[in-house]
């Protein structure tokens, strides 16, 4: 499916959750891995505000691109953020959303556009 790029230049976005492994297993236990690099993954939860509406999104990003001095409630960064529209067929049932990934997350600060 299409790859959208989100410019997120004027946004606000917080930190709503610590890292934490992305599971692809909940059974096993097994922790999902890049297609590509066969990286570990991890999900970020954040609340993307941006011109006066807010949404809560989780972000996958992967291990590497986690850095030091996150705090939740701060302000940080998702450099590379993509969207990716998805669906699919579970116990006969359509789902269908929008998964998010990023190259990193990182420390940010607010924008400028939210700070006047």
């Amino acid at each position: 499916m299409r790859v959208i790029r989100v410019d997120a230049s004027t946004a606000t976005i917080l930190l709503t959750e610590a890292p934490a492994p992305k599971v692809r297993d909940r059974q096993t236990g097994e922790i999902a891995k890049d297609a590509m690099t066969g990286e570990a993954l991890m999900t970020v939860g954040v609340v993307y505000i941006d011109e006066g509406e807010s949404s809560l999104i989780q972000v996958t990003v992967p291990e590497s691109g986690v850095t030091e001095g996150l705090t939740v409630g701060a302000p940080v960064s998702l450099p590379g953020l993509v969207a990716r529209p998805w669906q699919n067929v579970f116990n006969g049932r359509e789902r269908h959303g929008i998964a998010y990934r990023a190259t990193a997350v990182a420390p940010g600060a607010f924008s400028m556009a939210q700070a006047g």
